[in-house]
């Protein structure tokens, strides 16, 4: 497990373009007997419609189908990653809360198959999915792979984010000072700006000077935008 480990990791995050590290994950898959690979990552940013990207060796018509019928809205193991970092295996239980979406995945070949969700601290979440059109993943086999699977889902993740965060949440790369994450987290409590000054023992114009630097910093058009920003990339610690 440990030499398997080694390998993988070098040979995923030695790739210097996220199809590249796609393409090496999804052999890695196919090596524990998937012939389907996907992987989608999730910018907190921004807030009303997070930046969305997605990798997969699904068929042109399952890709198609999946985003004409906004499936993305709707399907039970992306709303599974967004919520938890446990694995979700397709099962029964599963299909009964989206028998329609069920019912397209399995027209198009996709029948039995394994996610996993994996986070990072600047806030993406990110999700491997792993599927084949015959044998269903046994007991023993989850037990055999869990581990593996946690940890590829992991390591894709933190080599798909660092190519793609810069690109899609380029506010991530953003330095605040120490005195401007200490004013801005009062701020996100709610706190105005002479309310802030007196905890911190500044003047309210030294708030302000703060909190305008900030603004600019992360592009926000106010001081309740930036908080918002900064905390959902964590940047606030």
């Amino acid at each position: 497990m440990n030499s398997w480990r080694e390998d993988q990791f070098q040979a995923l995050l030695e790739k210097r373009s996220e199809q590249e590290l796609f393409d090496e994950a999804a052999a890695i898959a196919k090596s524990m007997g998937f012939e389907y690979c996907a992987y989608g990552i999730r910018m907190p940013v921004p807030i009303s419609r997070p930046a969305v990207a997605m990798f997969n060796n699904y068929s042109l018509d399952w890709q198609q189908c999946y985003q004409e019928r906004g499936f993305l809205e709707i399907d039970p193991t992306v709303q599974h990653g967004l919520r938890s970092v446990l694995p979700l295996l397709w099962s029964s239980e599963t299909v009964e809360n989206s028998p329609e979406f069920w019912e397209e995945a399995r027209a198009h070949g996709l029948h039995f198959g394994w996610a996993q969700a994996a986070r990072d601290a600047a806030g993406a979440v990110g999700m491997l999915t792993l599927a084949r059109g015959n044998d269903d993943v046994s007991s023993q086999e989850f037990d055999a792979n869990k581990y593996k699977m946690a940890w590829l889902a992991q390591v894709v993740h933190v080599g798909m984010s660092g190519l793609l965060t810069p690109k899609m949440a380029p506010e991530s790369g953003v330095l605040l000072t120490s005195r401007e994450r200490e004013v801005l987290r009062w701020t996100a409590e709610g706190k105005t700006a002479y309310e802030v000054g007196q905890i911190l023992a500044v003047s309210e114009r030294t708030v302000n000077f703060h909190i305008n630097n900030v603004v600019a910093k992360l592009g926000a058009s106010n001081k309740i935008q930036a908080a918002v920003k900064a905390a959902s990339l964590g940047l606030l610690f």
